[in-house]
């Protein structure tokens, strides 16, 4: 069937969909966004999204473009009018269209915008990872379309035939794929990731969910930075995401990650995301980026 798009206030046809030409997201990347799962006809941690999206646009000094009743409203119709029951719903707000000026156009109306596509969840499905310089700038913690520092990241791993880029710090840390949280496996069978403090990464939401399923499931996590050499003696290493879940990383620049298989640690966390999931009773829960 066709796509259809939603482009401020209007459903039309993908192929039709458009912006004006001084939208301030096109000239300046002066927007937010947020990538929904929609497993099942649910949105998979929606509240957490939701509240992800009003803290980058509050970061902006960006409004809401409608109240957040109204939003998941339209968020609804628009997976209905798509009629998919398993996708990944990509959701675009930017200050609105003004003639080029860098500062702030006055009494503009924000912009919104929503594309969506098919998604499959649940398989895990080994991959290949590289490491790349972090080269983005410093208010990582915004989830801004700024995003060509994270385009290069990820441009360069395909070419070496690798899934995805493990961005590398000036001290030698990895702080996170070029759109993903990345996570290791210690030899204690700990699971370590970076901690969101000082702005270095972005909080992601499925990250939040995961670490609650892990504290019910006694696994121990540690959040503290660690090194590539410390991803390369892992366990295992795996990277979350919304739409992806959680991705398991077999090998780091041509280096292989424990016995070269999908872990144990990262097949279980999987699990129990996806029975999470799947029961819309929880959906609310409060495991938001804030």
């Amino acid at each position: 069937m066709p796509r259809i798009a939603y482009v401020n206030g209007r459903y039309v046809p993908h192929a039709a969909a458009v912006v004006h030409i001084e939208d301030r997201g096109l000239q300046f990347a002066d927007s937010a966004y947020e990538v929904i799962a929609v497993m099942n006809g649910h949105f998979a941690d929606e509240a957490g999204h939701l509240d992800r999206l009003e803290r980058s646009l509050g970061e902006l000094k960006i409004a809401l473009p409608m109240p957040r009743r109204a939003l998941r409203l339209v968020m609804r119709e628009f997976v209905q009018r798509n009629r998919l029951k398993n996708a990944s719903l990509y959701m675009q707000v930017t200050r609105g269209a003004a003639p080029r000026d860098f500062k702030f156009p006055a009494n503009v109306k924000p912009a919104l915008v929503m594309t969506i596509r098919p998604a499959s969840f649940g398989k895990l499905v080994a991959r290949k990872a590289v490491t790349v310089p972090d080269i983005r700038w410093k208010r990582r913690d915004i989830k801004t379309t700024a995003l060509v520092a994270q385009v290069l990241a990820k441009q360069a791993a395909i070419e070496k035939g690798a899934y995805e880029a493990l961005m590398v710090d000036d001290g030698g840390f990895i702080t996170e794929g070029s759109s993903t949280n990345a996570w290791i496996v210690d030899k204690s069978n700990n699971l370590v990731t970076r901690p969101t403090q000082n702005n270095m990464i972005l909080k992601g939401v499925t990250r939040n969910a995961m670490q609650a399923l892990c504290k019910k499931e006694k696994i121990k996590i540690v959040e503290r930075p660690f090194t590539v050499q410390e991803a390369y003696q892992a366990a295992e290493v795996f990277t979350t995401a919304a739409v992806s879940l959680v991705t398991p990383i077999v090998e780091i620049d041509g280096r292989k990650i424990g016995d070269g298989k999908v872990g144990a640690v990262t097949s279980k966390i999987l699990s129990s995301y996806l029975a999470y999931a799947a029961d819309p009773e929880q959906k609310q829960e409060n495991w938001s980026a804030r």
